[in-house]
């Protein structure tokens, strides 16, 4: 009779003693990766247009948690957000850029205000921040910053010029940084998911829309923020300490075939 190798049961990663700036985290990915650290032991200190950012951090597991409510396209908002984190957390070792808006139009309609707002907030709000976070970091000799890029950044996605235009900067700009700071201790990647099964993502990709891309996927499916919010806490372990300057794809084949 051949003797089965038991199969090891992952030890949850732990956070403890880690603090992380989650952006976007009143609702959607944002706040599954809050609730993600949180149960973890992180510190977590949330920022969101949303007032309901400082409730919802309030009541996350593990208590001593922030929420920050702040238009980060506003000149000096980063400073002042990672300048609120020390204050309250007394150290930042994890950012995590998961704020986004997605305003989509057919190319040659897309008018100067929509594209302008949307490389607003998905790409230079991100870069704010992460400037701001990595010059804590550097200091430190410590961290790890996750960017929140997309399958647009890919591949061409029909109504998505301003969009795809903006997540693939998003994946160049990680290149960058992880060059630039890996010698200092802090790692940068970038993730590029599917659509997600946030409540937004249920909405915007209803009824036959919906079906159809879901038939694209191989897996059959689209993604659930739990998962996202695994692969972000992976990047953000210890595990992944020689893991830099990627873009890590988590779209069930998608872009493969």
């Amino acid at each position: 009779m051949t003797k089965q190798t038991a199969i090891p049961i992952p030890i949850p990663q732990s956070f403890e003693g880690r603090v992380a700036l989650i952006t976007g985290a009143a609702s959607g990915i944002g706040h599954t990766v809050a609730h993600y650290f949180a149960d973890r032991g992180a510190r977590v200190v949330g920022v969101d247009l949303d007032p309901r950012i400082v409730s919802l951090m309030a009541e996350l597991p593990g208590g001593a948690h922030h929420g920050i409510a702040t238009d980060l396209t506003v000149e000096g908002a980063a400073s002042e957000v990672v300048e609120e984190t020390l204050r309250v957390g007394g150290g930042l070792d994890i950012l995590v850029n998961s704020a986004g808006i997605a305003l989509l139009d057919a190319a040659v309609d897309v008018p100067m205000d929509r594209w302008q707002a949307t490389l607003d907030v998905n790409l230079s709000a991100s870069f704010f921040l992460a400037q701001a976070a990595g010059r804590v970091m550097i200091d430190a000799g410590y961290g790890r910053i996750i960017n929140l890029a997309s399958q647009a950044a890919l591949i061409g996605l029909d109504q998505h010029a301003a969009y795809a235009a903006s997540k693939g900067a998003i994946v160049a700009l990680t290149r960058v940084l992880s060059l630039e700071w890996a010698r200092h201790g802090v790692t940068v990647n970038a993730i590029s998911p599917t659509v997600v099964e946030t409540p937004l993502g249920k909405k915007a990709w209803a009824g036959e829309k919906g079906e159809r891309a879901r038939e694209a996927i191989p897996v059959g499916r689209f993604a659930k923020p739990e998962e996202i919010a695994a692969l972000i806490g992976y990047l953000a372990g210890e595990d992944a300490a020689m893991v830099t300057g990627s873009n890590v794809v988590i779209d069930g084949g998608f872009t493969s075939v």
